[in-house]
């Protein structure tokens, strides 16, 4: 680990106010759950289905194939026993620090609040909410995890879906306004764990105006050229090497 960028970005953060950290499902790795396009990722494991993993977790096929659409997402992108790692820790922590911190987040995890964080705005909603599909009512991850096929509500028996953005569904107006101004306020943004192809919210990263963009993610990304600092590595090991203050 470079130990003169691990000092800079000590430097960076310790004089940051206002700080935006954008995360992809890289920071949750550690953590056990598996992001989606890397070789081990999700797009790229053998599953017993015709369809790909983008079909499957799209609208029309939730709509047509309910209990298809289920036997998958409760089996590949539950994780209910994940527990935030030393990454969802660290940016939770600095909030204790006097800091405004704003985590906008593509990942539907959970994790960012259960480390700590107060103010996380979902682009892609959180496998957390569950709502009827008929009356509205909410129900816990654990309900559609433990129900047997399509989790339907107790009250009248309509599906449950899933409050996480579907291919084909438009993210919510109210996130991506707040995710934009928060990041257009921040003076320091601190993207971590995403290879930023998914669009609309790769873009987002141009709304940024403030003095210390950073990236941290294991490979490269097509913004990197416009990063103070980039790291190329697992997010966990940078924050180890900055608590390490110096012994990296």
């Amino acid at each position: 680990m470079n130990e003169e960028k691990i000092q800079k970005l000590r430097e960076i953060l310790a004089e940051s106010k206002n700080i935006c950290v954008f995360t992809g499902a890289g920071i949750s790795c550690p953590s056990g759950i598996p992001d989606f396009r890397s070789a081990d990722g999700l797009y790229n494991r053998e599953n017993k289905y015709k369809y790909t993993p983008e079909e499957i977790i799209s609208h029309s096929f939730f709509v047509s194939h309910t209990d298809m659409f289920y036997e998958f997402y409760k089996s590949a992108m539950l994780y209910p026993e994940a527990e935030p790692n030393t990454a969802h820790k660290f940016f939770a922590s600095l909030e204790n620090e006097g800091k405004k911190v704003t985590v906008v987040t593509q990942n539907i995890d959970g994790l960012h609040q259960l480390a700590g964080s107060a103010d996380v705005i979902e682009l892609h909603g959180s496998v957390h909410r569950n709502y009827c599909t008929k009356c509205k009512k909410f129900f816990p991850l654990d309900y559609v995890a433990n129900s047997k096929g399509i989790p339907r509500c107790d009250e009248d028996g309509a599906i449950i879906k899933p409050d996480v953005v579907l291919y084909e569904e438009p993210l919510s107006g109210n996130s991506v306004f707040r995710a934009i101004n928060a990041i257009e306020e921040a003076d320091t943004m601190i993207v971590v764990g995403t290879s930023l192809v998914v669009y609309p919210a790769a873009s987002y990263i141009q709304y940024f105006k403030g003095k210390h963009l950073v990236l941290i993610n294991k490979s490269a990304t097509q913004y990197d050229g416009l990063a103070e600092l980039t790291f190329n590595c697992d997010v966990v090991k940078v924050i180890e090497a900055i608590a390490d203050k110096g012994e990296t």
